[in-house]
């Protein structure tokens, strides 16, 4: 009897959850999580200030106001200092409490993105640094139980055969590159769009931000819709 019972519970989870989905989250959960990260206030010390090679020998360049390399985006956030946002880190899924922790425990606050990084993926990822990335930061709004690259969402999800369809907590994400969480629509015309995300130009930090809807298409972004989305 226990045997059936499990047997039952595992394929309404599954059907519940839909085909290769790892669990559900709601539109309104998927906004809290992400407007969490934007507010949350740190207090970092010159100890969460990394340039240069890690323990392990990784490079690591935390985003603080030290960072004023030629060409490259400029850090942002000051030591001793409140801060507010959860900073870029290559290849980070820090939840909240995790990230408080970290920087009691000294870790880097941070990890801007390099080419290089790029070129080296999980092998450039910092265990001595703390912070989200943009898929990280994605996979934490969904409540996933692991970071799913920008090459591993589409596994996930359904697409959308057009734009007008977007709803708050979808994304628009290019391959191998970049996702944005969609939030809603800036203007009746939906010339522009809301969105959350993190690590791109001029921010190295999870922000709520306007953007233009045909700058988008033209980078080749594609909407997509997580299978355990849930209405609420």
């Amino acid at each position: 009897m226990l045997r059936l019972f499990t047997l039952f519970l595992t394929i309404f989870t599954i059907s519940c959850s839909g085909p290769g989905t790892p669990g559900t989250v709601t539109r309104s959960e998927c906004m809290a999580i992400a407007e969490a990260y934007r507010t949350h206030m740190w207090v970092p010390s010159a100890a969460n200030v990394l340039h240069g090679p890690d323990a392990d020998g990784i490079q690591v360049d935390t985003p603080d106001t030290g960072y004023q390399k030629a060409g490259a985006v400029p850090g942002w956030w000051i030591p001793g200092q409140p801060n507010q946002g959860i900073p870029y880190q290559w290849g980070g899924f820090a939840t909240l409490t995790q990230f408080d922790r970290d920087l009691a425990s000294g870790l880097a606050a941070g990890d801007v993105y390099t080419l290089e990084k790029r070129r080296l993926l999980d092998a450039a990822v910092s265990r001595h640094a703390t912070g989200i990335d943009c898929s990280g930061f994605v996979s934490r709004c969904w409540k996933l139980p692991r970071s799913y690259s920008t090459r591993d969402f589409a596994s996930l999800c359904e697409p959308l055969d057009s734009w007008d369809k977007l709803q708050p907590g979808d994304i628009l994400n290019t391959y191998n590159s970049h996702v944005t969480l969609f939030a809603g629509w800036a203007d009746p015309g939906r010339t522009s769009l809301f969105a959350y995300e993190t690590g791109v130009p001029p921010y190295w930090l999870v922000v709520r931000r306007t953007i233009s809807t045909a700058h988008l298409r033209s980078l080749g972004f594609t909407p997509l819709r997580y299978r355990g989305m849930r209405e609420g």
